[in-house]
């Protein structure tokens, strides 16, 4: 039997606008964090948690675990940050783990781990990969699954691989980021004037976030 909370809206914690324009639905409820934590912590913070049923982590990620490549999807099993550990929730993640494969992407059930900074580098992913065994890292999960466990809601989130593993992120794309979650493309145009050699590794990293993003748009259906 449904009960009132049923019918309230499932939050969608998102980083940057292109997610968040994917989840946009009815029945759901989405934040965009402009890749920043503070700026997510004071949102959640500000947010009425009588007003959702839970919340849906949802968005792209870099890869840690080597096999993944980008497109591939990986349905939280569990968050890991720092010391501390959280169980996704079956009543929200099923839907998801149930999404049907497609060629050139696996999905997969993992753990993702959640940083305060982005990991660019290959060192820094593979480091982060040994200490925590995570499949891949976002700045929105554990933020937002620390938020479900203090007010007693479930959780679940799906991350879609944007930057595999043995591809570093250029900085430049980083700091393009706008506060509202848009990229500042007169930015990384004079980013590029100053140093034309990055033309060729934004061009592959490009393609890998494109690819990211039609995979994560194959995942809308079943935030429902």
């Amino acid at each position: 039997m449904a009960t009132d909370r049923d019918e309230l809206p499932v939050l969608i914690v998102t980083g940057l606008k292109q997610e968040a324009r994917i989840a946009a639905g009815p029945g759901l409820t989405v934040i965009c964090s402009s890749s920043n934590p503070v700026q997510l912590r004071e949102m959640m913070v500000s947010f009425d948690p009588a007003s959702i049923r839970g919340i849906v982590s949802f968005g792209v990620a870099g890869g840690l675990n080597p096999v993944l490549r980008s497109g591939d999807i990986v349905i939280a099993s569990e968050i890991v940050a720092a010391r501390q550990r959280w169980s996704t929730v079956a009543s929200l993640t099923e839907n998801l783990v149930a999404l049907p494969a497609k060629r050139k992407r696996q999905i997969v059930s993992g753990v993702l781990v959640g940083v305060e900074e982005v990991v660019t580098g290959q060192v820094g992913k593979a480091a982060l990969r040994a200490t925590t065994g995570a499949d891949a890292v976002d700045m929105e999960s554990h933020i937002a699954a620390r938020y479900a466990e203090h007010y007693g809601l479930p959780f679940a989130a799906v991350r879609v691989i944007s930057d595999p593993a043995h591809r570093a992120l250029p900085e430049l794309t980083m700091n393009a980021i706008k506060p509202n979650g848009n990229v500042d493309m007169w930015k990384v145009m004079r980013g590029i004037a100053r140093n034309p050699k990055t033309i060729p590794h934004l061009i592959s990293t490009g393609r890998d976030f494109s690819r990211a993003l039609r995979s994560l748009k194959g995942c809308r259906h079943a935030l429902g």
